[in-house]
């Protein structure tokens, strides 16, 4: 074994003990609110699709050549600060964000500014399996349910039903109901956004197309869940109140997620066919300058 590959085998080892001894706790409460928080449940899948695509960039890793920076210890060292933080403040997004810290300021450190670019969007996706604080969530969540009950009152009252809002409230002839925060669309919303990335990464070589792609994502749930609030309220007159409960409702959410994730791969076309017209635009305009 060569002198570069034992050095990185006893780098992943120490980076291996370290995480065992400083973030043992905040991988298994991760892992338990993944498992226990259905707006966080696509943590599952984070995780894997970042090493998948860290492994593609397998290649421009060894053509890299190893150029470690100081500036890895300090970002490591203040990291840890950060952990700190997180610890005595009991605040869990402090010493989950803390832990990517961590492994950009090892990859710095170690090999260097031509590594850590190269493995830049993987680090960057694995911020999708870190839950918001409670204080930003809060703030997304209400909001969306708002529009989305504003949308539903909307949409029912143009069907001829007679209807009352207070806030996230909906009264209906028949029942009222309530646009609680697991009705918001957060839910869909990160998970579709998490799907716009890789259909971005995987479809368009483009960054710009990627980004735009995964913006898309944001009208899109909003809208679906807003139709989703509204497609409740009129079964629950034209069908039955039970429409609004149980299996429907459940149905309801999986089928609106299909059909929002349809309108995205809709946009993916979209963007990509607008890129092929301007390729072959290209030649024609540069032949007319």
């Amino acid at each position: 074994m060569s002198l570069p590959e034992r050095r990185t085998l006893l780098v992943l080892a120490a980076l291996a003990a370290a995480l065992g001894l400083f973030y043992a706790d905040v991988l298994s409460s991760l892992v338990r609110q993944w498992a226990s928080d259905d707006n966080y449940s696509h943590g599952f899948l984070v995780v894997p699709l970042a090493l998948y695509f860290a492994w593609e960039r397998r290649a421009a890793l060894v053509a890299a050549a190893p150029r470690p920076s100081l500036v890895g210890a300090f970002v490591i060292v203040g990291s840890l600060i950060v952990w700190t933080a997180g610890i005595f403040g009991a605040e869990l997004f402090l010493t989950r964000v803390s832990l990517l810290g961590v492994l950009a300021g090892t990859i710095l450190f170690v090999w260097g500014w031509r590594h850590l670019r190269v493995l830049a969007f993987p680090l960057a996706f694995l911020l999708l399996m870190i839950p918001l604080p409670s204080i930003i969530f809060n703030q997304i969540a209400f909001p969306l349910q708002l529009v989305a009950s504003q949308a539903g009152e909307l949409v029912i009252a143009t069907a001829g039903i007679p209807v009352l809002r207070e806030g996230n409230i909906l009264q209906l002839p028949s029942r009222t109901l309530e646009v609680a925060e697991a009705c918001s669309g957060i839910r869909s919303l990160v998970s579709l956004l998490m799907l716009a990335i890789v259909l971005g990464y995987f479809s368009e070589p483009r960054i710009g197309a990627r980004v735009l792609i995964a913006v898309a994502a944001v009208p899109i749930a909003i809208l679906a869940n807003a139709a989703r609030v509204a497609g409740t309220g009129l079964a629950a007159e034209w069908v039955s109140p039970a429409a609004a409960d149980g299996f429907f409702h459940t149905f309801s959410g999986w089928l609106v997620f299909v059909v929002a994730f349809a309108g995205l791969l809709l946009v993916q076309q979209a963007v990509a066919r607008a890129g092929a017209w301007r390729e072959r635009r290209r030649p024609a305009l540069a032949g007319a300058a």
